[in-house]
């Protein structure tokens, strides 16, 4: 699968549904058994793309916890319990979402393509299932501005199981490394200086 066809299946996606938007039950139908890969990319994206979209980290890192165990057990075709198929993503957010996600594609086309699927066999898939509920894990603390870095592990990681790119799987291992030291860096301000101290910094970061 290319590039441009990982592009079409996201518009594809997305768009479907109502004026409401989508909801994951729909997009879980819509996928039937092309795996696990696309809804990591799905599910990840509004933590991980610099869009507004507050409320969607907790419900969807939880979402993301339970397709993850599923991997790790060797499950070919995704599940979830009715309370995850019923959660939404909002018309507004869902067109964002296409837009952004497919000028990223655009700009990494030439870089994603499969290679070293021996990455990506039974073993590669359990260990990336570990990672997967880790970035989850810090996706769902509800620190301001730091749920993005481990919403793009997962997105690069569903990236690299839709094409088959085990380097891609391997720099995810890199950007999870970053993410979880950027967590630790996190609580040590937290610790020494306090909220306030945070909510300071976050000023700075967000302000101008």
């Amino acid at each position: 699968m290319s590039q441009a066809h990982l592009s079409t299946d996201l518009e594809e996606l997305l768009s479907q549904g109502d004026a409401r938007g989508i909801s994951i039950g729909r997009l879980l139908q819509a996928l039937g058994d092309r795996g696990f890969g696309l809804l990591f990319i799905i599910l990840s994206l509004p933590s991980a793309l610099p869009v507004p979209a507050p409320g969607y980290s907790t419900p969807f890192g939880i979402i993301i916890t339970i397709l993850a165990l599923q991997l790790m057990a060797g499950r070919r075709t995704p599940w979830l319990p009715k309370w995850a198929t019923e959660k939404w993503i909002r018309r507004n957010l869902a067109e964002t979402l296409i837009g952004a996600g497919a000028g990223f594609f655009r700009r990494v086309e030439h870089l994603i393509k499969p290679r070293w699927e021996f990455v990506l066999a039974r073993g590669g898939q359990f260990f990336a299932g570990i990672l997967i509920i880790i970035m989850a894990a810090l996706m769902i603390v509800p620190i301001p501005l730091t749920n993005t870095a481990p919403a793009m592990v997962i997105f690069v990681i569903g990236v690299a199981m839709v094409e088959d790119d085990g380097l891609g799987m391997l720099l995810s291992c890199v950007l999870a490394l970053l993410a979880v030291l950027l967590y630790l860096a996190v609580f040590a301000a937290i610790g020494y200086f306090g909220l306030q101290g945070w909510d300071e910094l976050k000023e700075i970061f967000t302000s101008g």
